[in-house]
Order: C-alpha cells, then sequence, then structure tokens
C-alpha cells in the first residue's frame, strides 16, 4: 500500500465557510476518482499547540494509483480553487507501509 498524509496551516483570514468547503470538495474525490483506497480528511483536534490546522490522510494500492490522483484535474481543481487561496503552509509525506 502506498500512503499519502499531508498537512495544511490555514490563513489568518480563511473563513470557516471556506474551511467547510475544503471538507466539502475534498470529500467528492473518492466517488471521482477510483484509484483511492481510503481517503481521511479532518481539522486538528486543538490538544497540542503548533499543530497544522487540517490533514488528509489517502491510501492508495500503488503509487502509480497515487501519481493518478496527485495529477487527476479534479484534485487539482480542489487544490487551486479551494484550498491554495486560504493555504498559509502545508507539509507533505508519501511512504508504502
Amino acid at each position: 500500500m502506498f500512503r499519502h498524509v499531508v498537512l495544511f496551516t490555514w490563513a489568518e483570514e480563511a473563513t470557516d465557510e471556506q474551511k467547510a468547503r475544503v471538507v466539502t470538495e475534498l470529500g467528492k474525490l473518492p466517488g471521482v476518482i477510483s484509484e483511492i483506497r481510503a481517503y481521511t480528511v479532518g481539522a486538528d483536534a486543538g490538544v497540542n499547540p503548533g499543530n497544522h490546522d487540517f490533514a488528509v490522510v489517502a491510501d492508495f494500492d500503488t503509487l502509480d494509483d497515487y501519481l493518478v490522483y496527485r495529477d487527476h484535474p479534479v484534485h487539482q481543481a480542489v487544490i487551486a480553487e479551494h484550498i491554495k487561496p486560504i493555504l498559509a503552509s502545508r507539509a507533505a509525506v508519501q511512504f508504502v507501509f
């Protein structure tokens, strides 16, 4: 299996509506991109200071399946239209498990 983990910190001016829209739009991806095996998104629980604000964990059978997701036009549109406009920082890692 191949796992993709991405962490976002939102810009201070990001609204609750914009953040909710990210959840909605990302939530549509498993129905559009069949290569996704498991997909979890969520806001930080606020337990520890200094954490990122939001996480995405996505699992794929293969690296090639991840690349389909990464480059998929619907995924790229969600990034361009909903994530980048409110993004302060991003961290990501991909690994085999």
